[in-house]
């Protein structure tokens, strides 16, 4: 009773949502301050953002050169605000890029607590919110600078505040004034972020619950005229503008280019088979896998009562087209994360059976020390011993929150079993996102290359070597952010150009013949700086990177990496 009364306490009015955006922030936060640039698409976000801040548009979306006809502009405003005012885009610090996505994350932990409370009362909707900030899949995206986390917190609000209206229309709580305010503002804002997801999952929501209790009436509440016309201010200027300065490029090349491609078949190798997301979802929501067998059992058994109906009327017709869509990734389906989680909390409310303790147990410990392997795994891969302290850091945590917390959901402890696994497993990101993820060098050549580069005082931004940078036979994005948007990823002729014109160049080791030969064509010596080895992760390559200087440049304390080679001097 003790544990229960303090969930009481804890969870009353505003503080149960705060708590529970406090938990996800604690997940996002280690991560989000010390995982460097991720490739490809965090640092094409973070790029264009930049861009974006130097060159004072707004409004057309580029990464360097080329247009970025993809995604609407909502993620770069948030950033470009972010970096405004905690850092500046010559800074090239990504940790500003991503708060938005933390800021994200929380949100959807906030408004999953909020919801679920309507229904399941506060103490139930804390834990749930709690549960959805701790997943492996939200957490992660939660250091991510790009659209996801952001797009759930929208898409979370909008359903939340969709569900206390439809709660009080069914003898709940007060939605409260403001409650079709906030659905329509996470309509507008998700719309903003990522286009038709958040519209889609809340519309497809709505039809399953006319269909289902035949009773339309209470959605009267979200002043459908006004909120509309607030979606439209928030999507149209942006909408408009756009449309006025490519020609209604944008469209044409979001739609009949991204969208289109996604829907038609797998898009850039990322097809899959309908259940893919299905059999992911046990990882990707850890530590709440603990009670997803509970959480299907309480949907069987409790649809008809509002708050488990709704729930179902969130995920199972989004959750399906995601599965039938021929493009998969694994983050498509996190904006219903927030459905399962409530259906995870409803499932303590009442009694659990047997074979869903042990079900839950089984699949929470088999995962946790799955978890646990991984971590080592990868200090094979890309670590060495002294990696080992930090694995078994991580590894400890997620098998802990694996297995004690199935020990304790088999004593028939559920509520200290979720509270156990979820800061366990909370730890356990941590750990795995700042303590180990960081030290595997190989994986960071982008981030390798800006600090030898920084030794040397070769950066752009250090005003003492010319610009801009070429770079040959590696063109990953979070080069191009740490080295500046005028890099040039170009070929080796271009690479021995730039030598000849006194400016640097990396050269990745396949492009290095031709190098030497176009560096004798323009009779120029190069200096080798240093050299970077790692791994591109992106396509799976191994990859040697070898900075260069022009030779008569060159200071004479700089270290050379490598035996030189004709045409190199040291």
């Amino acid at each position: 009773m003790k544990l229960e009364g303090e969930l009481e306490r804890f969870s009353r009015g505003w503080r149960g949502p705060a708590i529970a955006a406090f938990v996800a922030f604690l997940a996002g936060l280690p991560g989000m301050l010390a995982v460097p640039p991720l490739d490809r698409d965090e640092s094409r976000f973070a790029q264009a953002t930049a861009q974006m801040l130097e060159t004072g548009d707004f409004v057309v979306i580029r990464y360097q050169d080329e247009p970025r006809f993809k995604k609407p502009v909502g993620i770069h405003w948030l950033q470009a605000a972010s970096v405004s005012l905690f850092s500046s885009p010559e800074n090239h610090q990504i940790w500003a890029y991503r708060i938005p996505s933390l800021l994200g994350a929380m949100l959807a932990a906030a408004a999953c607590a909020w919801g679920a409370s309507a229904f399941f009362g506060a103490p139930t909707g804390l834990l749930a919110g709690a549960m959805l900030g701790t997943t492996f899949l939200l957490s992660t995206e939660a250091l991510i600078a790009k659209t996801d986390a952001a797009l759930c917190g929208a898409t979370t609000l909008a359903l939340a505040a969709l569900a206390r209206l439809y709660a009080e229309a069914r003898d709940g709580p007060p939605a409260g004034r403001r409650a079709w305010l906030l659905f329509w503002l996470g309509i507008g804002v998700g719309a903003l972020v990522k286009g038709p997801i958040t519209p889609l999952v809340a519309a497809l929501a709505i039809i399953a619950l006319i269909v289902v209790d035949r009773r339309p009436g209470w959605l009267m509440r979200l002043n459908w005229i006004w909120g509309l016309i607030i979606v439209a201010a928030i999507v149209g200027p942006w909408a408009g503008a756009v449309t006025v300065a490519t020609d209604g490029a944008f469209w044409s090349a979001a739609l009949a280019g991204d969208l289109a491609p996604k829907l038609a078949g797998g898009q850039e190798t990322h097809g899959a088979p309908p259940g893919y997301h299905t059999l992911l979802a046990p990882l990707l929501t850890f530590p709440m896998t603990l009670m997803l067998p509970a959480a299907a059992i309480t949907a069987w058994k409790r649809w008809r009562e509002p708050g488990v109906r709704f729930a179902l009327a969130w995920l199972v017709p989004a959750w399906l087209l995601f599965e039938a869509t021929p493009t998969k990734l694994v983050h498509y389906p996190l904006p219903t994360y927030g459905a399962i989680a409530w259906l995870a909390a409803a499932a303590l409310t009442e009694p659990i059976g047997k074979g869903a303790r042990w079900t839950g147990a089984i699949l929470s410990g088999a995962l946790g020390v799955l978890l646990a392997a991984a971590a080592f795994y990868l200090v094979k891969l890309y670590g060495d011993v002294s990696d080992i302290p930090a694995a078994a850091l991580a590894a400890l945590l997620f098998a802990g929150a694996g297995l004690a917390g199935g020990y304790l959901l088999v004593r028939r402890a559920p509520t200290t079993a979720v509270i156990g696994a979820v800061a366990l497993g909370l730890a356990g990101h941590a750990a795995l996102a700042a303590g180990l993820a960081p030290r595997l060098s190989p994986l960071w050549l982008s981030a390798r290359t800006e600090q030898a580069m920084a030794k040397a005082q070769l950066l752009p931004q250090q005003g003492i070597a010319d610009a801009p940078v070429t770079v040959a036979g590696y063109a990953e994005p979070s080069l191009v952010f740490a080295l500046g948007t005028p890099t040039e990823l170009a070929g080796a002729e271009d690479a021995a150009q730039a030598i000849s014109e006194n400016r640097p160049a990396v050269v990745e080791q396949r492009q290095e013949a031709d190098f030497q030969k176009a560096l004798a064509a323009y009779h120029a010596q190069a200096h080798l700086v240093s050299t970077v080895k790692g791994l591109d992760y992106s396509d799976g390559k191994h990859m040697t990177l070898r900075i260069y200087e022009a030779a008569e440049t060159a200071s004479p304390q700089t270290p050379a990496a490598a035996a030189p080679s004709p045409g190199v001097s040291q």
